[in-house]
């Protein structure tokens, strides 16, 4: 009996398909589901979109997103967090922000969920580093540590008083239990 193999599907198939609640994304050539945001991780997003905001937005410097659609490099991925370089945002004819992103994040930031695989996470941060990205960010809440991906897909470790790395220009002093106090409430 013959096994019938599906066809593959390509990017522009990918996105011509209608977005998903929570959101799918299209790397090595497969379309894979986010799963959904609980607590720790959502809790982690919000605030780290907040700090990097109040410093580099207001100045201009650079402008993080979450769940934003960012394609490029033959891949459609939805980082937690993007955070794109201030002259590096699309923006329409009038200036606004643009809806689509088909250029890489220049700072990639994912939350490891519970349900999550590492593999695949470090798949989409190496993609973005292949293509352009400054810098990348896997935030493990289990562990309480921070794996930082650089050009050249080398990897650095981060822990307890680790002081984080941040993109050039954005004037913050980060440390990996800072982002980890975050998340008690008393």
């Amino acid at each position: 009996m013959a096994i019938a193999s599906q066809p593959q599907l390509t990017l522009d198939d990918f996105l011509k398909l209608p977005e998903t609640e929570s959101a799918s994304e299209f790397i090595n050539g497969k379309s894979i589901q986010k799963p959904m945001p609980q607590g720790e991780h959502g809790l982690i997003q919000t605030v780290l979109s907040e700090v990097i905001n109040g410093v580099a937005r207001n100045q201009k410097i650079a402008i993080a997103i979450t769940e934003l659609r960012c394609t490029f490099g033959g891949a459609s991925i939805v980082p937690d967090i993007a955070v794109f370089r201030w002259d590096r945002i699309p923006k329409t004819s009038s200036g606004r922000i643009a809806n689509r992103f088909e250029i890489h994040p220049d700072w990639a930031i994912e939350i490891l969920s519970s349900d999550q695989k590492l593999k695949k996470m470090l798949s989409k941060l190496f993609h973005c580093s292949r293509n352009g990205t400054e810098l990348g960010w896997l935030i493990n809440p289990e562990d309480e540590s921070v794996l930082g991906v650089f050009p050249g897909q080398r990897v650095e470790l981060y822990e307890g008083a680790d002081k984080l790395p941040l993109l050039e220009d954005i004037e913050l002093e980060l440390k990996v239990e800072q982002v980890f106090g975050w998340l008690s409430l008393s």
